[in-house]
């Protein structure tokens, strides 16, 4: 069945995905995404005119419940994706993730308590956990916030939680482990390892190169929201998505260079590293929960897998160098 669907923050990278995906399956799609001087519509810009002409673009603030209110009316389904993500930006600024990952979140959940939405999907993150205290983490394991983001982000999903114990409100949290794919920022270790090296340097700029990550590409992420789509099972739940194999930066810049065929060097920026008590050193999932409620199984899995997810990632930025202009060698909050 065919579902209006409201879709926060589609401009980003696994919004942009998501965007498309549900447009190709033929559900009515609004988007809302920031405003600005310039009405940018962020990724959604890059899009083919069948899908921009399939979309109903709302430039606004989540932080606006009016603008919230009025916008989710007669929509059946919300996948909420608007949130403030750099982790080290967070450090300098938390009082702005305060507002836009918890206030937001409340406007999302008020509205949609107050026009009877069928379903909203929360978009949590692994960071939740923080390092791993036990492996593979299941969602059971203690949330652990070691960056003001991560924090904001465990208020977020506890709020959700609230309104679906307090009000019967339809809440289902996803919790996706590090996508990564194309129109990921490049502030990401994956596209700074790419960037940097597919523009010419022979030494190249990171930090952390032992911290391990489950990453998931992006197409399989934004599948385990599919699934979510009159899946009643899912409600009340929180769900990871990983694949359930972690790879260290280490590992995960010698398969990039394995791809590009070179060598290079690295050079440690500290810039690049986080407070000591702050850095997650380990993100590993089990997703049997994702595998029973949702049907959801990822296609890019272990080495092999993660090799053909990188490849198609290091293809998009080939073919979309003008990137360049964001300096990847260059550490930006």
């Amino acid at each position: 069945m065919k579902k209006n669907i409201l879709i926060t923050g589609g401009g980003g990278f696994i919004g942009s995905h998501l965007v498309e995906r549900c447009v190709t399956l033929g559900h009515k799609v609004k988007v809302l995404s920031p405003y600005n001087i310039d009405s940018s519509w962020g990724w959604m810009d890059t899009f083919d005119k069948n899908i921009k002409d399939n979309i109903e673009v709302i430039l606004g603030d989540v932080n606006d419940f009016n603008l919230i209110k009025k916008k989710t009316k007669k929509t059946d389904v919300i996948f909420h994706l608007a949130a403030l993500i750099s982790i080290p930006y967070s450090y300098q600024s938390p009082k702005s993730y305060i507002d836009t990952n918890i206030n937001g979140t409340y406007n999302i959940l008020e509205a949609s308590k107050e026009n009877d939405v069928e379903l909203v999907v929360n978009t949590s993150t692994s960071e939740v956990y923080g390092s791993a205290q036990y492996i593979p983490i299941d969602e059971n394991h203690p949330m652990n916030a070691q960056s003001p983001y991560a924090a904001t982000k465990i208020a977020a999903d506890h709020l959700c939680l609230s309104y679906y114990r307090s009000f019967n409100l339809p809440v289902t949290v996803l919790r996706p482990f590090n996508t990564f794919g194309p129109r990921q920022s490049q502030r990401a270790a994956i596209p700074a390892i790419i960037n940097q090296i597919i523009n010419g340097k022979k030494k190249i700029k990171l930090g952390n190169l032992h911290s391990s990550r489950d990453f998931t590409y992006v197409e399989d992420t934004v599948e385990g929201y599919i699934k979510l789509i009159g899946n009643k099972k899912s409600i009340g739940e929180v769900i990871n998505l990983g694949t359930g194999t972690s790879f260290t930066i280490k590992e995960t810049l010698d398969l990039i260079c394995r791809i590009l065929k070179t060598k290079i060097e690295v050079e440690l920026d500290k810039k690049r590293l986080r407070p000591k008590k702050s850095e997650v050193n380990q993100l590993l999932s089990n997703n049997l929960k994702a595998k029973k409620i949702l049907s959801w199984k990822p296609k890019f899995t272990k080495e092999k897998g993660f090799y053909e997810g990188l490849k198609k990632t290091i293809q998009w930025f080939k073919e979309n160098k003008n990137l360049s202009k964001y300096n990847p060698d260059q550490y930006n909050v």
